[in-house]
């Protein structure tokens, strides 16, 4: 690709893409979860995870940034789109996790705390102007159910995700708030797609790998809640949940990678690399729980090379960032 055709193509670099660095880094932290076993390699790999993520964070802020000054109309487009605009909370999702791998490898940081409350904030406020796009959207029409997707979960259960290091960079009570918020809205949103699964149907064949972002929400409420003092038969019942839905999740696999590669895939990386760390913090002291979840770590690691591989191809091939095709 020139350099021309790709500054042309920013116009189509949507906030989906920070989706990238939500995998990275939730593959990051699994791998910290397994120092355990294999001592100072996962944390050597861990921090190599960390900076590949760091990386993609900046050159997407830079692409975003180019694309806010010089397409402005396409970023408003992408907000008022049934189903992109909840990307957004993708965003401050990305500046949390980054917060929480720096958190987990360093301590306490200026950098680490600062990063984790602007987008600890950031996910309060698209949570709020989701949730209120609820009331002040006509329920009776298809184009407000279009938007009920597993990407839902993005911003209304992402509220979980600053517990994964607002203890230990001294927010307890703020990390709190938030994971009572998207305790609270996780079964509002499946109430959601499940009437627009009831109405409308499974989501379009292309979106069809959202479909493991339910596997997220328990995973995450489960490792947050570890680090809020959630009692251990409450994260073992959420694991089993997490369990219940990458097993859903899996119906679809082979639909899914019948299809060309395209940038709705990376919707499985956060979601398996979550289930993968919680599988992780959960074997401690049973071994073939370790031998499970070292198993799922590895694979979900091949599948994080195969999407990076991917993307990198898809970029240079100029199939990737191009215009959104007709359609949800």
């Amino acid at each position: 690709m020139s350099p021309r055709l790709f500054f042309s193509s920013v116009q189509h670099l949507g906030f989906a893409w920070f989706a990238m660095v939500m995998g990275w880094c939730g593959l990051s932290l699994a791998w910290y979860r397994a120092e355990f076993l294999w001592g100072d390699v996962a944390v050597w790999v861990s921090a190599v995870l960390g900076v590949v993520a760091a990386c993609v964070w900046m050159a997407l802020m830079l692409g975003t940034v180019a694309r806010l000054w010089w397409f402005p109309e396409a970023v408003r487009a992408d907000l008022k789109h049934p189903v992109r605009h909840v990307f957004l909370a993708a965003l401050p999702a990305s500046w949390v996790l980054l917060a929480s791998v720096g958190a987990t490898h360093w301590g306490f940081s200026w950098w680490a705390d600062a990063l984790w409350m602007l987008g600890s904030a950031g996910l309060m406020g698209v949570s709020g102007v989701v949730v209120l796009s609820w009331f002040r959207s006509d329920r009776r029409q298809d184009r407000f159910w279009l938007g009920m997707t597993p990407a839902l979960f993005i911003p209304v259960v992402g509220n979980v995700l600053p517990a994964l290091a607002g203890v230990g960079l001294g927010h307890p009570v703020w990390a709190a708030v938030q994971f009572g918020l998207a305790a609270l809205l996780w079964p509002v949103a499946w109430g959601l797609i499940g009437w627009r699964i009831h109405r409308l149907g499974m989501w379009p064949q292309r979106l069809l790998p959202l479909t493991f972002i339910t596997v997220a929400p328990p995973s995450v409420l489960a490792l947050s809640g570890m680090n809020l003092g959630l009692p251990l038969w409450v994260v073992e019942g959420l694991w089993c949940v997490a369990l219940l839905f990458l097993g859903g999740s899996a119906f679809v696999a082979r639909r899914i990678f019948k299809q060309a590669f395209d940038m709705p895939f990376w919707g499985l990386s956060f979601p398996l690399a979550a289930f993968a760390a919680l599988s992780l913090a959960l074997s401690l002291d049973r071994i073939g729980a370790q031998t499970f979840a070292l198993t799922g770590l590895l694979l979900v690691s091949g599948l994080f090379v195969w999407l990076g591989m991917s993307t990198v191809v898809g970029i240079w091939q100029g199939r990737l960032l191009v215009p959104e095709p007709p359609g949800p």
